[in-house]
């Protein structure tokens, strides 16, 4: 099993070395500079002894987010969006699971936290909570590094 992960991440990290020599005008951090105005982040954590592998891409109005846990596989695939009026978030499964997976409540915060439409991709296990809160954690945290994020009013009431 554990020789399988190390032949999945290795082609994983060959995989995003040819995307990356694809790439002439930008890196795989940032791809604005190539004038099409989407922006890729990808990284990797390690926490609690599992590797989370994590990418952002920018479109615009609209985010895609994708959390690999140990793996590369994609997940469960969740759409989320603000609804009005009272600016809460819905979120449907596009792809496997339903609404009780660990995506469908990370991908309502991002909405919240971030007011933007958000695709989130996910294979973190069912019932691994702190996991989960890790995740969301390491990826909220690059989000407001980005910008992404928006700022907390300062006499707002809630």
């Amino acid at each position: 099993m554990a020789c399988e992960d190390d032949s999945n991440l290795e082609a994983l990290k060959t995989a995003m070395e040819n995307l990356n020599a694809q790439q002439p005008s930008s890196s795989s951090r940032n791809d604005t500079a190539s004038g099409n105005g989407v922006e890729v982040t990808c990284f990797t954590e390690v926490v609690d002894d599992v590797t989370l592998h994590l990418q952002i891409i920018h479109l615009g109005k609209q985010i895609y987010a994708w959390i690999g846990c140990n793996s590369g596989k994609l997940g469960h695939l969740y759409a989320a969006a603000s609804t009005r009026p009272n600016n809460t978030a819905s979120v449907t499964c596009v792809l496997g699971g339903n609404s009780d997976n660990t995506g469908t409540g990370i991908a309502r915060r991002l909405v919240l936290k971030t007011g933007l439409n958000i695709m989130l991709a996910s294979n973190i296990p069912k019932n691994s909570p702190l996991l989960e809160a890790n995740a969301e954690k390491k990826l909220v945290e690059k989000l407001i590094h980005l910008g992404y994020a928006i700022p907390k009013s300062k006499g707002a009431s809630s």
